[in-house]
């Protein structure tokens, strides 16, 4: 059967008011309308193609960082605003459903709750042409994976298949597949990808498909190395498994291999590849007319090569020992880079007279982009549902017993008798309102976000989801380790049983990490902890110099401000 972009006959009525029950998700093997059917003109036929990978279970960013990226309902915006100007086709390339695997008993119900509303938003909102397969999404083994999938090198018993299909797109018919490393899911009796992937692609091309797109997950030199065997690929979407690139590592333009063009998408969906594809008469190879976005991307990582390889040169100008020829290669790579940047501030487009052609924007998926309100409605469903699911759970499981002599915690009420003025700075402090931030969004009770919210997270008489009155927002506790012990002990034992200054790396290992933290810098942040009452010597000794305040509100403002429409934040 030959499908046409545009079906959405078999999604029309499936809202997403409920994330818990996923109801027949399988109708994906008959959806893979994405938008309208398109026109053919003179020009050609002109469509969109959208490309994912690896979004790990992420539905949206914790949004603890400045420029947080990644939003299932911004994404499903961008997608649903394409469809509005011409055709759409979105290929994701595998990873979906669960952050991690295997999926720990504590994650199960929030897991599993997120990945039914993932397979909801790519079946009716998205409507994937072809979603390919990678471990995570076999957290909670093969019945869970929901999707069809295209791995036309997994035995279809082993899950869902979808096998290859073509989909019309204007006048030009469209073949797409996938295939997967069998290393990668080494329980299902996967074969070699190369071999399934010209079987595909040879059915593809005797039923019609003019052009050919294919999604895989393996390592980067796998994919290459498949592509280099396998003609007759236009586009490979690849999921790099754990070597996803974060934002700042994905290629402003495709990687040619060929006449293929890959792109190795951005990790939990902060960057999202989109073709705009010209198809004329004449068939040949896609030629990249690159376009601005591409051009200033790429230029900068010309830029930065070049500055290495400078500093490369400049050493070796010095090293009477240095190897000629090596010099030599160099200096060529130099004055290659260098030209190309130079072609690229002059002419960045360049729409062939002949042949079809293709531009690349990376889209970084930020808080500036508009939001789906269905959505967003569906993600405050299941924040509400995941929340309950996970309270309820932990309240049937009680805490170990603490072991006698264990020092446990007590929470910030007990430092105030004897710390009243250090417990009164501390209340002017950002930790002071850890708990009332995720308030604010929702997330009181999301495994992701209550750890570094709460004091003694898992750690004996700490905070647990079912447990956490007295222990909310981030108190002295956090910094000076549990207090029962300090609290019962005379005069002479006091200072032995509480730590005065935390360990250096207690911050930056435990919650301000680069992927929450972005702004951190110890000194910089503890200018806003420390002061009179409550370390004001150790203060005086980090000087002047900024605070982590005016860090983070240096990032906010880098950032900027803005907010999509219809975006709760």
């Amino acid at each position: 059967m030959v499908y046409a972009v545009g079906m959405r006959a078999c999604v029309v009525g499936c809202g997403l008011a409920s994330v818990v029950a996923l109801a027949s998700v399988f109708g994906l093997a008959a959806c893979p309308g994405n938008g309208k059917t398109g026109t053919t003109t003179a020009s050609g036929t002109t469509f969109t193609l959208f490309a994912l990978a690896e979004m790990r279970g992420q539905i949206e960013p914790c949004g603890c960082t400045t420029d947080p990226l990644g939003d299932l309902a911004r994404t499903a915006q961008l997608v649903t605003e394409a469809r509005g100007r011409g055709p759409v086709v979105v290929v994701d390339a595998g990873s979906l459903l669960y952050t991690q695997a295997p999926l720990p008993a504590h994650l199960r119900a929030q897991e599993e709750l997120k990945a039914d509303l993932l397979a909801r938003v790519y079946q009716d909102e998205l409507a994937v042409a072809a979603l390919g397969l990678g471990p995570l999404d076999l957290a909670a083994g093969p019945s869970g994976v929901r999707l069809p999938r295209q791995a036309a090198n997994v035995p279809a018993g082993a899950v869902p298949i979808d096998p290859p299909r073509v989909i019309k797109v204007g006048g030009e018919t469209i073949g797409v597949f996938g295939v997967v490393d069998p290393a990668q899911v080494p329980t299902l009796g996967a074969g070699e990808p190369a071999a399934a992937a010209r079987s595909a692609i040879a059915e593809l091309r005797r039923r019609g498909a003019s052009r050919v797109i294919g999604v895989a997950t393996m390592p980067r030199k796998d994919a290459v190395q498949l592509v280099r065997s396998t003609p007759g690929i236009d586009v490979m979407v690849v999921g790099l498994g754990a070597q996803a690139p974060e934002p700042k590592d994905v290629r402003a333009r495709a990687e040619q291999v060929g006449d293929t063009w890959m792109v190795f998408p951005s990790n939990r969906g902060q960057v999202v590849s989109r073709f705009e594809i010209t198809l004329r008469a004449g068939g040949g190879a896609l030629i990249d007319a690159i376009g601005d976005a591409a051009a200033a991307g790429r230029r900068a990582e010309l830029d930065d090569k070049l500055t290495l390889l400078d500093v490369e040169l400049a050493r070796f100008a010095n090293d009477p020992g240095a190897d000629p020829a090596f010099v030599a290669g160099h200096t060529a790579e130099r004055g290659r880079l260098a030209a190309e940047r130079d072609e690229l501030m002059t002419t960045p487009l360049r729409i062939p007279a002949r042949g079809s052609w293709f531009q690349l924007a990376q889209v970084r998926i930020s808080r500036a982009l508009a939001c789906d309100g269905e959505v967003v409605t569906a993600k405050q469903g299941y924040a509400r549902a995941a929340g309950s699911a996970n309270v309820a759970a932990a309240s049937a499981k009680p805490p170990p017993p603490v072991a006698p002599g264990v020092a446990t915690y007590v929470g910030v009420e007990a430092c105030v008798d004897c710390h009243a003025e250090a417990v009164a700075f501390w209340n002017t402090t950002r930790h002071a309102r850890a708990w009332e931030t995720l308030e604010q969004v929702g997330k009181p009770f999301d495994y992701d976000c209550i750890a570094c919210h709460t004091t003694g997270w898992a750690d004996p008489g700490g905070a647990t989801m079912a447990a956490n009155q007295a222990l909310r927002d981030v108190q002295c506790e956090t910094c000076h380790g549990p207090g029962s012990l300090h609290v019962d002990a005379d005069e002479a034992d006091l200072k032995r049983t509480i730590r005065l200054a935390p360990a250096v790396e207690l911050c930056a290992t435990r919650c301000h990490t680069p992927e929450h933290s972005d702004t951190f810098d110890r000194t910089a942040y503890l200018r806003d902890l420390i002061g009179p009452g409550h370390g004001e010597q150790a203060r005086a000794l980090l000087g002047s110099g900024a605070s982590g305040h005016e860090l983070r509100a240096a990032g906010l403002a880098k950032a900027g401000k803005a907010i999509g429409s219809g975006c709760p934040k």
